[in-house]
């Protein structure tokens, strides 16, 4: 990673620098009403930002689900967004670590994402099919919908995610 990099929890001041991260690093995409959702559910999503020179240069939420009808907390990561200027230097990487380091304290017992394989494999990310996503995924992004284990009683899992209101537009999920 890059030298100058600092991980943080994100703070209120952060998310005028977020409404410019993300237009940039998905120029094709607007994850902004998800993001501006997301970071009113203070209780439900744990954010952190990457900054240089005081400046965020990245940013990850996990929310915090659960699976419909059991009692385990789960969460779901995303969005994750660097600069584009700043790729490729181990800045996503270091928040996904960080940020499922510190889930692991939270009583978390599995997270999961919607994203690609060979990028989220890295980090022990693998295809799960024992729990379903809110809304059926097209044919091709199915190999996409992933989890990782944080505690063991996780590999049980079964059933259906329950996500808050930010994640529960079918858009979000191909439909």
């Amino acid at each position: 990673m890059s030298t100058g990099i600092e991980i943080r929890p994100m703070q209120a001041t952060d998310a005028v620098e977020l409404e410019k991260l993300y237009p940039a690093a998905f120029p094709k995409e607007d994850l902004l009403p998800l993001l501006r959702d997301l970071l009113c559910e203070y209780n439900n999503v744990l954010s952190f930002v990457a900054t240089s020179d005081q400046a965020v240069v990245g940013h990850i939420a996990f929310t915090i689900c659960g699976i419909v009808g059991r009692a385990e907390k789960v969460c779901l990561l995303g969005p994750l967004a660097v600069a584009p200027h700043m790729q490729r230097r181990g800045i996503g990487r270091a928040l996904v670590k960080g940020g499922l380091s510190h889930l692991i304290y939270t009583g978390a017992t599995q997270v999961f994402v919607l994203g690609d394989p060979a990028y989220y494999g890295r980090f022990g990310f693998e295809a799960n099919s024992k729990v379903a996503p809110p809304y059926a995924l097209p044919q091709e992004w199915l190999t996409a919908w992933q989890s990782i284990t944080l505690h063991d009683s996780a590999s049980e899992l079964q059933g259906k995610l329950s996500v808050p209101p930010p994640w529960q537009r079918p858009s979000l999920w191909g439909a």
